[in-house]
């Protein structure tokens, strides 16, 4: 039996405001534990919640980059539910008067283009933390991420494949990133995800069971585990077997899912209006003033990339992929016009070199890059030394200029010098000399080769071709 895949994702994203979404307590990361609290986001009796109005923009900026809907009248909820790390017992939610709904984002999957619709986005706090104690068959709570607010984006269940998760996750974590509304940082869990996934036979219209990944916090796991739980789910069907609606947590030791707990329904939890929070209301005149802040957004640079830069889609996909690499791009473009190198040498050795981190961890500025790629469109240096260059500036963070002259790394141009070597290459080769005349070009190569060892790969390698050619072919 062929199956098709389903899959809709509810990604949790910390909205990037100094203070929590009720209170005035910090959201800075990594402070003593219980030391960013209140009696406020301490749930404690008497006190009343007020609304941290950064946080509504922020979600209307959100809403306005995916072409959604803004729900200019939103309300909040209570969430009710007990767990250690929630001290009033409820999470202050939204639940059927989000702020946000009908939207859609675009992800590129093996070259094809496709719309993964977003049912809505809606404003709530976050938990705390618990910690259990790897010694004692006990667990801390840390109450200081109490209350910074969330933005929970559910998407449509419109993806199909886990490739398809993974894009557009990726997707609306570059567009976080792009409004500088969310840090991104996963590691963190300012960026996590919920993954549910459900399998039916190819043609049947009614979902099959689902099940619940949760609290996934990096890009690749995501895609893993819902591979691990596609194969599984297709398992249990064909032996005739029913998939059982649960909360699952991703093992990546194991390399597998465990079950968590039995999935809840919206009804479990017993949503009411909040009656500490009056309605939101959003005037229509402040949606465009928050419009106008918008940012160039991710496809757009693309776009830009492509039409303005000259590039090949795909390098453009890569360099837009954050801001940050996006920015870096553009202000070494403007040291060294030659967009298309460029792209090259970031793709191929700063993003090698920095191995998956980011940008901003790179000690060669976006200025140095540009001098050193414009050094050898000169012809100051050689594209081979030119990497032995951006090895040492990688090291010491020093300018190329610096660091070539440190290291008496100047090509060597000077046609005199380069001729006199020439010749005695080319007199110490007799043989090689004379299947270049017969018309063997690669041969050519084998005199280069001599002449960049006599140099230490310093000679001009254009006009040394030039001089070969002279010699021996009069």
């Amino acid at each position: 039996m062929d199956f098709e895949t389903v899959i809709g994702l509810e990604i949790h994203a910390q909205l990037k405001t100094d203070s929590k979404i009720f209170c005035g307590c910090a959201t800075s990361f990594g402070e003593a534990p219980n030391s960013r609290t209140c009696p406020v986001c301490l749930g404690m009796p008497g006190v009343l919640p007020v609304l941290n109005k950064k946080v509504v923009e922020f979600a209307v900026k959100m809403g306005l980059a995916t072409h959604s809907t803004i729900n200019t009248f939103n309300q909040f909820a209570r969430k009710n539910y007990f767990y250690p790390d929630l001290p009033k017992g409820y999470q202050t939610s939204q639940y059927d008067l989000p702020v946000v709904e009908h939207g859609a984002v675009d992800i590129e999957v093996d070259g094809e283009i496709k719309e993964i619709g977003i049912t809505r986005m809606h404003l709530e706090e976050d938990a705390g933390k618990l910690i259990h104690d790897e010694h004692e068959p006990v667990s801390h709570v840390d109450l200081n991420r109490t209350g910074t607010p969330l933005l929970e984006i559910v998407s449509e269940p419109d993806m199909r494949s886990p490739q398809e998760a993974h894009a557009y996750l990726k997707k609306i974590h570059a567009i976080l990133r792009y409004l500088d509304i969310c840090d991104g940082n996963m590691q963190e869990g300012s960026f996590r995800c919920d993954a549910n996934i459900s399998l039916r036979p190819r043609g049947q219209q009614e979902f099959g069971t689902r099940t619940e990944l949760k609290n996934m916090n990096s890009f690749r796991n995501v895609q893993t585990a819902l591979e691990y739980e596609e194969r599984r789910q297709r398992d249990l069907l064909l032996d005739g077997e029913k998939v059982v609606q649960e909360t699952l947590l991703w093992n990546p030791d194991a390399n597998r899912t465990e079950s968590m707990r039995g999935k809840e329904d919206a009804h479990d939890y017993r949503y009411f209006p909040c009656p500490d929070l009056v309605p939101v209301e959003i005037d229509a005149a402040w949606i465009e003033e928050i419009r106008a802040t918008l940012p160039e957004l991710p496809d757009e640079r693309k776009q830009r990339f492509v039409a303005d830069f000259a590039l090949p889609e795909y390098d453009a996909v890569i360099l837009t992929s954050s801001r940050e690499l996006a920015e870096y791009f553009e202000e070494a473009v403007a040291i060294c016009a030659s967009p298309k190198k460029v792209s090259n040498w970031i793709m191929t050795e700063l993003l090698r070199e920095l191995k998956g981190g980011e940008i901003s961890e790179c000690r060669i500025a976006p200025g140095q890059l540009g001098a050193l790629v414009a050094m050898v469109d000169k012809g100051s240096i050689s594209g081979k030394i030119a990497k032995t260059v951006f090895a040492l500036m990688m090291e010491t963070g020093k300018d190329p200029q610096t660091v070539v002259e440190e290291k008496n790394l100047v090509q060597v141009s000077d046609e005199d010098e380069l001729l006199a070597i020439v010749e005695e290459i080319v007199a110490a080769s007799p043989d090689q000399a004379q299947q270049l005349r017969d018309g063997k070009t690669k041969v050519i190569g084998y005199f280069v080769g001599e002449l960049m060892k006599r140099t230490k790969g310093k000679a001009n390698p254009k006009m040394a071709n030039e001089l070969f050619q002279k010699v021996i072919n009069g």
